[in-house]
């Protein structure tokens, strides 16, 4: 008997690169020795009805049919795929041996609903394709995606629902994005490094660095367009070395997170029986479930209107306070906030009236800078309304909208006056929630004050990494930290923690670190925790970016944190 071979899935739009990377896995594995097959959705073997189907999908009229509708051509993918699972997919993964496979079904839904079939019969035709498949699985599904290709009708909108597709997917399967832009080599020891499959036999004898190297697979060099990786991923932790602290932090995040999911279930307190989590002040695991970013969200970003400037004016004139009481103020004194009816000098009223009656118009939460008595004018919060104005004056609601990643955006934002690392990072990602951009947030980070102070705590030698690079190691290998302390990390409805979230935690295991292990001392050698917890007893609801799928599974389930 054999045990169950692999499938690896590769998905992206035409033109992503998917399918010489494919091939190129699949070379690479059959020259270590791994018995693989390299198969396509919906396929071009002679002799199958994938074949058949290609044929008829791209030259209709030699087969004696004038046209096909949108749906009726992917009815026929799916009668593809499901002849190729039941005839060679799954025999050969019964045989032990690797599958390969160049699409699956998320093209028959993207594909299907760009092209404006009826989203119900796609829903039921899916619904039979996963019942061919059984209880059969991807071990992984690589999801390739790259800047704009021109050539390729409607590539960025069969971009965008890819990605909305991902989110709403990884609750059921184990998805890595790929951004694709440089060499072949960086794209398949990427690819190599996230598959998993070290079991079988040693897929490498070392990186890849060279395209001689790589035509040692066989793949020839006349195939391989132009591509890249990811951000950096680990399948180790070494060379760094942990304390005792880096066990810390996957603890605390499970203790978080399971405050949070007791508190939306309505559990009355209290919701743990940590005594440093039941005395002091902490964020969520998850940043889009702080109170702060909640409101943003719901209040700010999705109530208004929807075009780059509006949502672009509206989310950094929160972000600059970065106050809920601010926001409201505002709201109240103005009616509606919008960038059509802004007036310096109305805001500039409102605002200082607060200052004067001695109310906080900034959020303790991180340090704003003034920007100093060089700047005109030189109050604080004028600055910032002026800052708003050149930025809109500059267009850059609309040069972030086309950037083409989200480091390019963080760069845009950087260069501006007061606006640095930590704050650039930040307002990207809030932007990020908004129909402003779509980037996955596990492509970028940049580590603020705090989660350096908690890098040196978990890590009493980073081994040559930079902090970025920790970030990215730790969010890679979440669920083997988990599984390997026997912890239950109950993941927001599937979706893992994301970059931005592991940078949080590192920051506030600084601060927890502080009390449970005041023994390790960070960079700032702080010792005391300002911010005490003051309970609320009422209910939380939480509402996230519609992009990431997670508001209908909120809508359609009862919340039971012992199952989530």
């Amino acid at each position: 008997m054999h045990k169950r071979g692999k499938l690896f899935v590769f998905e992206g739009p035409d033109g992503s690169g998917k399918t010489t990377i494919s091939l190129a896995f699949a070379k690479h594995l059959s020259s270590r020795g791994i018995k693989c097959d390299h198969l396509a959705f919906p396929g071009r073997d002679a002799g199958t009805l994938g074949k058949v189907v290609h044929d008829l999908h791209h030259n209709p009229e030699a087969r004696g049919v004038q046209s096909l509708t949108a749906t009726s051509l992917q009815v026929l993918h799916i009668a593809a795929h499901a002849d190729a699972i039941e005839s060679r997919i799954l025999p050969a993964l019964e045989q032990g041996r690797t599958v390969i496979l160049d699409r699956f079904w998320w093209s028959t839904w993207v594909y299907g609903i760009v092209s404006g079939a009826q989203a119900n019969v796609l829903k039921a035709m899916i619904r039979a394709e996963r019942i061919t498949w059984g209880k059969v699985r991807p071990d992984t599904i690589f999801l390739i995606n790259r800047k704009s290709v021109n050539q390729v009708d409607s590539y960025e909108e069969l971009s965008k629902e890819y990605m909305n597709l991902a989110a709403r997917e990884v609750r059921r399967n184990r998805v890595v994005h790929i951004q694709n832009e440089a060499s072949i080599a960086e794209a398949l020891n990427e690819v190599v490094s996230q598959a998993k499959i070290s079991n079988q036999a040693s897929l490498s004898n070392g990186p890849i660095t060279s395209e001689s190297q790589l035509n040692q697979t066989g793949l020839p060099l006349s195939d391989i367009q132009p591509v890249s990786i990811a951000p950096i991923v680990f399948t180790r932790i070494a060379p760094a070395k942990t304390t005792v602290v880096f066990e810390t932090y996957w603890q605390f995040a499970t203790k978080r997170q399971d405050i949070f999911f007791r508190r939306l279930a309505g559990d009355p307190p209290p919701w743990t029986d940590d005594a440093v989590l039941l005395e002091y002040k902490f964020t969520n695991a998850y940043r889009a479930s702080d109170r702060v970013s909640q409101y943003l969200i719901r209040e700010v970003i999705y109530k208004g209107k929807q075009s780059p400037k509006e949502l672009f004016f509206r989310i950094l004139l929160f972000k600059f306070f970065n106050k809920i009481e601010t926001w409201e103020l505002l709201n109240k004194e103005l009616g509606t906030i919008t960038l059509a009816e802004y007036s310096f000098e109305h805001y500039d009223r409102i605002l200082t009236r607060a200052i004067n009656d001695r109310k906080p118009i900034y959020s303790a939460a991180y340090i704003m800078p003034s920007g100093g008595s060089s700047l005109t004018p030189t109050k604080k919060h004028q600055m910032h309304l002026k800052l708003l104005e050149q930025m809109i004056g500059d267009a850059l609601p609309l040069r972030l909208a086309d950037a083409t990643s989200m480091g390019k955006a963080f760069d845009l934002l950087r260069s501006y006056r007061t606006i640095g690392d930590f704050l650039a990072y930040q307002y990207v990602t809030d932007l990020n929630y908004s129909p402003l951009m779509n980037f996955t947030e596990m492509e970028f980070v940049i580590p603020g004050p705090g989660a350096r102070d908690g890098i040196r705590k978990c890590f009493s030698d980073i081994g040559g990494l930079n902090e970025s690079e920790i970030i990215k190691l730790v969010a890679d290998r979440q669920q083997a930290e988990f599984d390997r302390l026997g912890l239950n990390f109950k993941s927001l409805w599937g979706r893992p923690l994301q970059l931005i979230d592991c940078q949080n935690l590192f920051c506030e295991v600084d601060k927890y670190a502080r009390i449970r292990h005041p023994e390790i001392v960070g960079i700032t050698g702080r010792t005391r925790i300002k911010q005490r917890y003051r309970m609320h007893r009422s209910p939380i609801s939480v509402w996230y970016p519609p992009k990431w799928g997670l508001n209908e599974l909120l809508a359609s389930e009862v919340i039971d944190v012992s199952s989530v």
